[in-house]
């Protein structure tokens, strides 16, 4: 048995032309297109690669993006100046605080001053209580692509028992959220839980999501299960997922390919919150 391969090319160029057009009639009406912009600190490599990445895709689909690299010697100060700055720039709808910061950075105090209607990630508090509550304002496109990908395949959620790798605030908690809302018997696992593989084996979806290449390998799978792989981890010269892809194509009934799966759907839900919080400022404006 082989899995069938779920990528997410196909569903991310269908929202990325959604967009495109959309910004087009908007651009038509009020003369105005959204704006993105992408707030880095230091020379990561991958935050580097990412926000390059993210212009270029934003600038694809018809919006204003911009990247503003802070060095790494930022002071806390600064760092705030800057994101104030942009929280009252009217031409910025969305902001993106790319990690890592710098480790004297205070990374809390940074994500509670991103203005929310700006926050096209979901990670500030309010954002994220929202999402708890079950009415969410912007979900963090990682976990809301994967979710899409599970719709494009017809995978069934209601009543499904889905188990969740990881207990990251932009990634695993809020995929669990996402599963829950679709009525799944929802289990989160972390770096404490006792046999891994005996929890994941019982899986009907298996979401990974830990930043450990091949953590989950085929015999942790159950037989025809979905596996939706959000890893992204250099391992030499390429790109490997959290899951054993070789051992687990041949036990699982649906899988994610690392690279081409949940990443181009994730970069395509962050172009549509941009979108998203563009089309309620232009709301709140009109009726001032």
């Amino acid at each position: 048995m082989t899995a069938e391969i779920m990528k997410g090319s196909p569903v991310s160029k269908r929202i990325r032309a959604q967009i495109r057009e959309r910004i087009e009639s908007l651009h038509g009406k009020y003369g105005q297109v959204p704006g993105l912009a992408i707030v880095r600190a230091g020379e990561d490599p991958a935050s580097v690669w990412y926000a390059n990445s993210l212009k270029k895709a934003a600038t694809k689909v018809g919006m204003h993006a911009e990247i503003l690299a802070l060095p790494a010697s930022v002071s806390q100060a600064e760092f705030e100046v800057t994101l104030q700055r942009l929280n009252n720039d009217r031409t910025v709808h969305g902001i993106i605080l790319q990690e890592p910061y710098p480790d004297h950075i205070d990374a809390e105090r940074i994500v509670g001053l991103l203005a929310p209607e700006k926050d096209v990630d979901g990670v500030h508090p309010l954002n994220a209580g929202y999402h708890f509550l079950g009415s969410p304002r912007f979900v963090p496109a990682t976990p809301l692509g994967g979710l899409l990908l599970l719709d494009e395949y017809g995978v069934t959620l209601k009543g499904a028992e889905a188990v969740v790798v990881g207990r990251s605030n932009i990634v695993g908690k809020p995929m669990a959220l996402l599963l829950l809302s679709r009525h799944a018997t929802v289990t989160i696992c972390h770096s404490r839980t006792r046999d891994l593989g005996a929890v994941t084996r019982r899986a009907d979806v298996l979401c990974v999501a830990v930043g450990k290449a091949g953590l989950i390998t085929g015999d942790m799978i159950k037989p025809g299960a979905v596996v939706i792989d959000f890893g992204t981890n250099p391992v030499g010269d390429e790109l490997k997922g959290d899951v054993d892809f070789e051992s687990a194509v041949h036990v699982a009934g649906k899988i994610t390919p690392v690279p081409g799966g949940t990443g181009p759907v994730t970069t395509a839900v962050l172009l549509r919150n941009v979108l998203n919080a563009f089309e309620q400022s232009l709301g709140e404006s009109l009726t001032q």
